[in-house]
């Protein structure tokens, strides 16, 4: 059965010492994507990435995501191109808002937003492709700036967004976008939408081409009831606000709603969540269930699914190795 791409997202946590073992196994098994993250205050999404290049072959290396307050595009360009220098064709850049809190905890929270990422994505993206920028924008000043050796192959630019207002600056100004679980067809409906509405007003403009990348959380077991329970403790925080993109073009959302709010906690209301929410919410069961899951997402525009690597072991549950030989199970020959 043909898919999408299939990724795994490096967890934020993971033990340094852990980190090259984790990406050559990801690559050993026929992962297509792995996936730094840089989440406050744990590790830095450009020394991850440039330190997994370094010493992988082919797999292509996301970074999810740059905040696009805490660099000058100047040099995230630059830092961007010299990676792209040495791995053509193997980086992808995400740029995205950050977290508010921790943006603001450090500083560096800026009063809009959409300004910012769309000066920032616009400026990183146009110095990768070689061009000579002076740039006089709200949050982004440029004076006669270009890279000395851009890079032969431009790294796609990829904005990590959520909501309407967000998206469509992605379809503006960035080459796709990276989509924060969950990701369902329903709102993959919404994002193409908010996406094309971008694209039509930036008109020729706009990048040539915008691709979608999922981010998913995933349980590969033969016992798909069984995978329901391990995922269902980490859907607790779907409830929060910051979902709200997500889980408003489904069609259980009011039912959604009704029983977080009657839930005495997030961790009770994911205990009480029906088993059908949860096949719609995370990727569940065994390897042709979670192809064809993954084809589905395809169908609706998904070019690569990014996975949190989930133990299916009840003897190894926070192995994340554990996780990357579950995975190896949905990589066949025939599936690439």
């Amino acid at each position: 059965m043909p898919r999408p791409r299939l990724g795994v997202i490096v967890p934020r946590d993971l033990p340094i010492a852990d980190l090259l073992p984790f990406a050559l196994r990801a690559e050993e098994i026929g992962l297509d994507e792995i996936w730094v993250v840089e989440d406050c205050f744990f590790r830095g999404g450009i020394a991850q990435a440039a330190t997994i290049l370094a010493r992988t072959q082919a797999i292509r290396v996301g970074i999810g995501i740059l905040p696009a307050a805490v660099r000058s595009p100047a040099m995230t360009a630059l830092e961007a191109g010299t990676l792209a220098e040495l791995h053509p064709g193997r980086l992808l850049l995400g740029i995205g808002h950050g977290m508010p809190g921790w943006m603001r905890q450090i500083g560096v929270w800026p009063k809009s937003p959409l300004t910012l990422l769309e000066e920032t994505t616009g400026a990183v993206r146009a110095l990768l492709h070689g061009e000579r920028l002076s740039v006089d924008g709200r949050y982004v000043q440029l004076d006669d700036v270009s890279l000395h050796s851009p890079p032969p192959v431009a790294p796609p630019v990829l904005n990590g967004v959520r909501g309407p207002r967000s998206l469509e600056v992605a379809g503006r100004v960035a080459d796709g976008t990276i989509l924060d679980m969950p990701v369902t067809p329903e709102y993959l409906a919404t994002v193409r939408e908010a996406v094309g509405r971008g694209r039509a007003a930036a008109g020729a403009s706009a990048p040539p081409e915008h691709t979608l990348v999922a981010f998913s959380l995933a349980v590969v077991h033969d016992d798909v009831a069984a995978a329901r329970e391990i995922v269902r403790p980490a859907l607790a925080t779907f409830g929060a606000a910051d979902w709200t993109a997500q889980i408003d073009p489904l069609p259980f959302a009011a039912a959604f709603r009704e029983l977080r709010d009657v839930s005495a906690t997030p961790e009770a209301f994911a205990r009480a969540m029906p088993d059908e929410w949860i096949d719609q919410l995370a990727i569940v069961g065994p390897p042709d269930v979670v192809r064809a899951r993954m084809s589905a997402l395809e169908a609706n525009g998904v070019s690569s699914v990014v996975v949190v690597p989930t133990s299916p072991d009840p003897d190894r549950p926070d192995d994340p190795f554990a996780a990357l030989d579950a995975l190896a199970r949905v990589v066949l020959p025939a599936a690439r």
